[in-house]
């Protein structure tokens, strides 16, 4: 079967087209052209090769084992993923994650400017900042604690991760990460030792400080991108926002609905002395007052929100309604106030559904521009999304604060090639996701359980390994029977 190509409507044309006959066997491979994805996985692998040769060892096999055991099987963690690659095991590959000195910052490095170079010095690349919390049981795992899970809605028990992803248009990969230490982890030096979380880690910075630095990194590495984005997580600690200005960032920032405005400039003062008793004034004060951003916007009339086309969706076009108006933002404290951009933007069709965003992009830059930078954080929550389902970004078994990066670098690579595969195929494949492509490698790569006889092996061995467990679990128990007493 030939594969679907979508052709643009006109105004003659039908919503949408297939081309001519479907074909099978050798011609339908060939149409498709995804029967040689195993081989380009394998060179795509060997361009990492040196990340994973360091003084003492060479792990660049376990590194290939574990990029194709995270395709391969539905569940990722290291038994599932041993039992479907050939010549592999789940000890070798906790080696690899938890043990292994490879530098997956390195590894990262470069997936960072793989990404860049694909999308060239364009005026539609921008960096977006985003967290994903993953939920995980007990108390061992590196930075797990009751905390807010974005993905769940609520406090739970979880591990978060920000990450960054470097993105033009509807194209994004994941780049850089984080792991969130909550207080409670840096305050105990036992569970860190416990995690091996190295020293110069056990300081505990806040989400948005984690940001920051993958801002800074990304500079570092000299990242061809035109804005930052963030939600409100991130757009509602001011500082940050006042940072990045100040280092020459330009940022569109989902805020809260709460978030405080002056409708112009408050020109903060010291208020003069009045009388001679008491202490001068010393702090400065707005001499205009401030309104909250939701107040504001409901008061403005129908007839000055703006209908904006976002962008052609698989649902149709998206388009919504928005205000855009100048407006100033004063922390109390510094001596002047910063003029930046307003953006509300209602769904038509769900006209409660507001978001709220600021951006300090030059004065001249028009509503549409700006609804379509603040519009690009779809796509990486979609990356996570993908990274989640398709290369088991939450599924690891992993507790070292070191198998946890790596994991991560891991998934990165992972995506990484996906990305490329779809950006390939995407004049003759637009509809590419990255789950058909796993679903065709786990065709075309090689499979360890292709008989009867290696279930029913791959089953002993599962038996084997939860009877140890129920048998452990029933002599720890009777241990700590007799050691209480009667």
């Amino acid at each position: 079967m030939k594969p679907f190509v979508p052709i643009k409507r006109t105004p003659d044309s039908p919503r949408c087209s297939r081309r001519e006959a479907p074909q099978s066997g050798d011609n339908a491979a060939t149409a498709w052209g995804l029967g040689k994805l195993a081989e380009g996985l394998s060179r795509f692998h060997a361009r990492y090769c040196v990340h994973f040769i360091t003084r003492t060892r060479n792990v660049v096999e376990q590194s290939k084992k574990y990029l194709y055991g995270l395709i391969q099987s539905e569940k990722r963690n290291m038994e599932r993923m041993a039992e479907v690659v050939p010549d592999s095991n789940d000890q070798a590959y906790q080696h690899f994650m938890s043990e292994s000195p490879w530098d997956h910052g390195a590894v990262m490095d470069q997936i960072a400017s793989d990404v860049d170079a694909a999308f060239g010095d364009s005026e539609d690349s921008f960096l977006t900042i985003d967290e994903s919390g993953l939920a995980k049981k007990g108390k061992k795992s590196v930075g797990v604690a009751r905390q807010w899970n974005g993905r769940l809605g609520k406090v739970d028990n979880c591990q978060v991760g920000v990450f960054t992803a470097l993105g033009c248009g509807d194209e994004v990969s994941l780049i850089n990460e984080r792991l969130y230490l909550p207080k409670e982890w840096v305050d105990n030096p036992r569970r860190c030792d416990e995690a091996k979380i190295p020293e110069k880690e056990r300081v505990f910075r806040t989400k948005a400080q984690l940001a920051l630095e993958m801002v800074r990194d990304a500079r570092r590495q000299g990242l061809r991108y035109r804005w930052v984005g963030m939600d409100g997580g991130y757009g509602k600690e001011g500082w940050l926002l006042r940072t990045l200005d100040r280092e020459g960032e330009t940022w569109v920032a989902d805020v809260h609905c709460d978030q405080a405005m002056y409708l112009q400039d408050p020109e903060p003062v010291i208020p003069e002395r009045r009388g001679s008793r008491g202490k001068a004034p010393s702090r400065l004060v707005a001499q205009s007052p401030s309104v909250r951003v939701d107040k504001w916007a409901a008061a403005q009339p129908e007839t000055d929100w703006k209908m904006v086309i976002v962008r052609e969706s698989t649902k149709g076009t998206l388009a919504v309604e928005v205000l855009h108006r100048r407006v100033w933002l004063w922390d109390g404290g510094e001596p002047s106030a910063h003029c930046w951009h307003l953006i509300v933007r209602r769904e038509i069709a769900s006209p409660r559904e507001i978001k709220y965003s600021l951006s300090n992009a030059a004065e001249a830059t028009t509503t549409e521009r700006l609804v379509y930078q603040q519009a690009q954080r779809y796509w990486v929550e979609q990356a996570l999304r993908n990274a989640k389902s398709e290369a088991g970004l939450a599924g690891y078994q992993l507790r070292l604060w070191q198998g946890w990066h790596h994991h991560m670098a891991m998934v990165m690579l992972a995506m990484l090639f996906m990305f490329e595969v779809r950006r390939e195929h995407k004049s003759a494949l637009s509809l590419l996701s990255c789950h058909d492509i796993v679903e065709v490698l786990r065709v075309l790569l090689p499979r360890a359980n292709v008989s009867y006889e290696d279930i029913l092996r791959q089953l002993e061995e599962r038996h084997k390994r939860r009877q140890a467990s129920i048998d452990s679990a029933y002599a720890r128990q009777l241990s700590q029977r007799q050691y209480s007493g009667p």
